[in-house]
This record gives structure tokens, sequence and C-alpha cells, in this order.
């Protein structure tokens, strides 16, 4: 008796101390939820405050500081506005409260997650207006505390502290720990968001640098990287080096290029559409006189000035504004993924020689070892957000599609309205439109029937040949030209030709050549293979026209005063005799352009004043003459000179 009695108080002593701590636990517990509601209550007034109030407040800042500073609060609003909804209803619950609380976490995860790391990835940049309105204080008060309003990094230690005040055995105590493991998953993933976003806009600049300040970037540093890229290239173009596939990465690539041809060519021919509709209101028809005394082109011309005056330019401008604008806004978002994709290919090209170092050596150094994780957040960022970045675009680029062809049609009825009065005195208006269509394809095609016949009409009738009179003392060439290819082969040039390439001539228009071939050695029968019976190159066919040689029975035609009224077929006289004739001592002239290839030459320049001397070589040959140019003595070719002209016009021979 004496035994159990004294033991009595002792297991009372044990149990009242066991309710103590448990009710401390209890009580730490419920205080420290209490604290996680009314700091939640708080957060969210000072985010209604900071969009509301301060965001006013701060509108002389620049859009672009806005955009930055206050970035998706709205969003973080809506959101932590329902999760202080759910967890005040979650407090109320009793001894439920603490299993809700963290259901209520795991919940709303993936929320928190995605709405905090937009807002997060601009931290740094907003930390840096602060800096940049220091000169302002009252500014740079309020830009601090809409930085400071960022909670999302204490939720895993308000539920740290709800776990440690929370029984091992309580059946909330694994809700709380996957909770609280998850909420600390959700701060890493945005970090590490954040730091493949200033990964990214490291790289997402789009400098215009000219030639000299890229020079002036070029160093040692530089150029070795860029070396070894190089060659990690060239190793892996010949084999030596296995490449990296990353299919999930290639496939959105080509689906980039895609979307960005087709905003590319969008952007191409709305532009000659915008080119071609101010072409079209720039010509106005309506304002000649075109002396009608009145009726249907009257009243075609006051409808097409009111059109052009009002309906075109109205359209012209909404064009501009919702479809123009917004394409180059659109061609312009895609610089940045663009310059991205580049950079990852040089990432690649870094990390890949990184991965055969560390397998080689097993250890790189800390620029290595930042240069697998600048690759790393590169790729990762891009294969996150180019999906996205593919499906927005397209659904611009629909909008950008639907705008324009709803222009189209506001357009088209813009014009039936105007023109509702005017058609009525128009002929036709009562007709149907089948039977108008109908009306309309037939005066189409009778107009194209007689187009084609006359066409057909044209080509059956040559013209006749248009004879341009012949260089002075080119009756040799031309008969050795006709002598060696005959009269089918010789064509006259019809206006000066001057050469520009190495194989291409220099001609006087009227000098006579013979085709040898119709075409180029590419194909091309726009030049044409030609002898000038002393030097053989490539011509412009459209400066030649085929020579009309004078037979027999047509030399009595061409004397001058007959009188005979048949036709007659014009062919160049012939032309004074060659210098190989003259007298020594003869002042004549340059007929063609001469270029001396030894010391025993002189070089001529055509038309110019030469001073025959004697008009043969040493051996006689009549084909060489010496002659003095301007003080110089050298041999030229006799058929390069002529008598100086005559007043009287030469080459023709004119019916009286």
């Amino acid at each position: 008796m004496t035994d159990r009695g004294a033991e009595e108080p002792s297991s009372r002593t044990v149990s009242s101390d066991g309710d103590g701590q448990e009710d401390r636990w209890s009580l730490h517990q419920r205080l420290a939820i209490r604290e996680l509601v009314d700091t939640e209550v708080s957060y969210l007034h000072m985010l209604q405050l900071c969009a509301s109030d301060i965001r006013s407040r701060l509108h002389q800042l620049p859009r672009r500081d806005l955009d930055v500073l206050f970035s998706n609060i709205d969003d973080i609003i809506k959101v932590n506005s329902r999760f202080l909804h759910d967890l005040q209803e979650a407090a109320s619950k009793g001894e439920e409260q603490v299993h809700l609380i963290g259901n209520l976490f795991l919940e709303f995860r993936e929320d928190l997650e995605r709405v905090y790391k937009v807002y997060c990835a601009s931290y740094n940049q907003a930390l840096l207006l602060v800096e940049t309105y220091q000169k302002e204080p009252e500014l740079q008060q309020e830009i601090q505390e809409v930085i400071e309003a960022v909670r999302i990094t204490k939720y895993p230690l308000l539920l740290q502290k709800i776990l440690e005040n929370t029984l091992p055995d309580a059946s909330a105590y694994p809700v709380l720990q996957r909770a609280t493991s998850a909420l600390q998953d959700v701060n890493a993933n945005i970090n590490e968001y954040k730091r493949r976003k200033e990964v990214a806009s490291k790289y997402n600049k789009v400098e215009q640098l000219t030639l000299r300040e890229r020079l002036a970037r070029i160093n040692t540093h530089t150029l070795s990287k860029k070396t070894t890229r190089l060659s990690q290239l060239l190793k892996q173009e010949a084999g030596l080096v296995p490449r990296t596939e990353d299919k999930e990465f290639d496939d959105l690539e080509e689906r980039f290029h895609w979307v960005s041809l087709c905003v590319t060519e969008l952007k191409s021919n709305v532009a000659v559409y915008l080119d071609n509709l101010e072409a079209f209101l720039r010509f106005r028809p309506q304002d000649y006189d075109l002396d009608t005394p009145g009726g249907p082109v009257v009243q075609y011309c006051s409808l097409a000035g009111d059109l052009q005056l009002q309906a075109f330019p109205e359209f012209k401008q909404r064009l501009e504004g919702l479809v123009w604008q917004p394409l180059c806004n659109l061609a312009r978002t895609l610089a940045g993924p663009q310059n991205l994709i580049k950079k990852r290919l040089d990432k690649l090209l870094d990390y890949e020689r990184v991965e055969e170092k560390l397998l080689e050596a097993g250890s790189v150094t800390y620029e290595e070892e930042q240069a697998r994780h600048t690759y790393q957040a590169l790729n990762s960022l891009l294969v996150a957000e180019l999906p996205q970045f593919n499906q927005l675009t397209m659904q611009w680029l629909g909008q950008i599609l639907r705008t324009f062809v709803a222009l189209q049609g506001d357009l088209a009825k813009q014009v039936l309205q105007r023109a509702e009065s005017s058609m009525a005195q128009l002929p036709h208006h009562q007709v149907s439109e089948p039977a108008f269509r109908k009306l309309l394809e037939e005066a189409l095609g009778q107009a194209s029937n007689q187009l084609r016949s006359f066409q057909e009409n044209f080509e059956k009738v040559l013209p006749p040949p248009t004879i341009h009179p012949l260089l002075p003392g080119a009756e040799r060439q031309v008969q050795a030209l006709l002598s060696r290819y005959g009269p089918g082969k010789l064509y006259q040039v019809t206006s000066n030709i001057n050469g520009a390439g190495t194989m291409d001539l220099t001609l006087l228009r009227g000098q006579i050549v013979a085709l040898l071939q119709n075409k180029d050695t590419r194909g091309n029968s726009s030049r044409w293979l030609v002898d000038t019976g002393g030097h053989r190159g490539y011509v412009p066919a459209g400066k030649l026209e085929l020579y009309h040689v004078a037979t027999l029975e047509e030399q009595p035609s061409r004397q001058v005063g007959s009188h005979d009224n048949s036709p007659r077929c014009l062919t160049p006289e012939p032309a004074p005799a060659p210098v190989s004739s003259v007298p020594a001592v003869t002042q004549v002239v340059a007929a063609y352009p001469f270029v001396a290839r030894s010391s025993h030459e002189v070089s001529l320049q055509a038309g110019q004043l030469v001073l025959v001397l004697e008009a043969q070589d040493k051996k006689g040959n009549p084909e060489w003459s010496l002659v003095e140019v301007n003080g110089q003595r050298g041999y030229v070719p006799s058929g390069f000179l002529a008598r100086a002209p005559s007043p009287a016009p030469w080459g023709w021979s004119l019916p009286s």
C-alpha cells in the first residue's frame, strides 16, 4: 500500500509534465500559424499598395522602368489573394488546420513558382533603378519598397517553424515535411531561372557595331576562344570527334526558323503592297480633262476622285497602323532569339571541348566550368521558352493576317456603299452578276483575239533593213570578212560599244564584224562572239544587225539623181580609198583606235589627225604605214587610217 501510494503521485507528475510539454508545442504551433496568416495579410496589403498608390506616384518614370519595377505584380496579387483566402479558411479548422495548411502549399506550389520566377527575374534590373534615381530620394525610397515585396523566400522558413513545433508522430508531420521541401525546390527553381535569364540578357543584346568597333574588341582572349571553337568545329566536320545531338532543340530551332521565314516573307509582301498602293494613289486619271460631254465617264471620274480622296487614304492609314507596324514589331522581336541560338552554337562548342577535357584529365578550370554552366543555362532556357515563343509568334502572325483580311473587307464594303448611287447610271447596271461576268469575259476574249491577230500580222511583216554608213577605209576589211565568212555572217554595229571586260570589244558605230558564235561560254545569247578582221571578242547582241550586201543588180538603183520610183535598198557607198594609195607625207584621220605593242609602233585614237610619212613599211608591205602623231613616229595598220572626210555627207546614196 505504501509503495503503491508513493508511485501514484510520481505517475501523476510525469503525466502532468507530458501534457504540459504537448500544450507548449501546440501553443507554439498556433503562434507560428498565426504569424503565417498575419504576415500574409500584411504582405498582400503591401502588394496592393504598390500596385495602386506607388505605381500611380511613379507614373513619371519611363514605361520601360515601370515594366522592370512592377513586372507581373498583378498576377502575384491574384495568386496570393486566392492563397490567403484558402489559408484563412484552413486556419479556422481547429485540429485539422496543420494538415490543411501543408496540403494548401502543395496545391499552390506550381502557381507560386510560375508568377514569382517572372517577378524575381527582373530583380537585378530593379536594383539598378535604385542607383539610377539616387539623386531623387523620394522616388528611390518608393522604388526600394517595391523591390522588397518578395515573400516566396520566406515560406520555407515559416513552414519550418510550424514543423519544428509539430510532434513527429502527428499525422500532419509528413505533409508539412513535403510542403517545406516543395517550397525549397520552388526557390531553387526560381534562382535557376533567374540565372538563366541573366545569361540570356547578356547575349540577347543586338548591337549595331561598325567594323572599327568590332576590330577594337578583338584581343588575345577572343582570338584564342574563336580559334578553339573553329578547331572543334573542323574536328566535328572531319568526323574526328562526335557531335552532340539534341533532337528536341533541333526540332524547336527548325520550327523557329520556319516561323521567322513566315514573318519575313509577310513583311516583304506587305511592303510591296504598300508601295503599289502608294503608286496607285499618285495616279489620278480623274484629274485629266477627257473632253467628254457627260455620261458614265464623268460619273466614273467623280466616283474615282471621291475614293482616292477619302476611302483609299483612310485604308492606307489603317493598314500601316494595324498591320505594318505590328508586323515590324514582330520582326524585331525575332532578333533576340536568333542571337541566342547563334550564341548557343558557340557555347556548345565550348561545352563539348570542356567535356572532352573532363573525361581525359578528370578536372577543369573555374572558367571552363563556367562555360559548361553557361551552355546549360542557354540550352535549358531555349528549350523551355522557344515553344511558347513559337506559339505566341504564330498567334500574333495569325491576328495580323486576320486584321489584313478584315481591312480589305471594310474597304470593299465602303467602296460599294459609295458607288451604290453611281452604279445606277453606269451601263449594264441591271445585268445580274453571272451575266455581267459572262459579258465581261466575252469582251476580254474578243479584245484578246484582236490583239493576237495584230501580233501575228505584225510579226509577218519584216521591217526594211536599216543601213548605217560604213566607216572610212573599211572596204578592205569588209571584203576580207565577206570572202572568209560569207554575207550571211556579216553584221553592222548600230551604236558605239565600249567593252568593259577583258574579252569585250570596243567598236564604233557602222563597223562591220563577222559572227562566230551567237552565245558566250556560259550559254548567254545576249553576248555574241565576233571577228573584226583583226580581233575577236564579245559584243552585245542587241547592238548588231545583219549587214545587207548590195548585189550587182542593185547598183543602178543607188545612183544619185535617179528618179526611178521602184523600191530601193540603201547600202553604204564605197568609202575613200585606203591610205596605202595616198602619197607620202599626207595628213589623214585615224578611223579606229590602235594600241602600240612595241617601240616600233605608235598608238592612235579614233578621229585623231595623223601625218603619213611612208605608205608602206621597210619591206614594201602596204598594210603598215609609217606615221607621225603628236611628235612621235611609228608604224600603224594602214587599214586604221582614212582620208579626212569632205564636207559633203558620205556613206549614203539618197534618192533625189
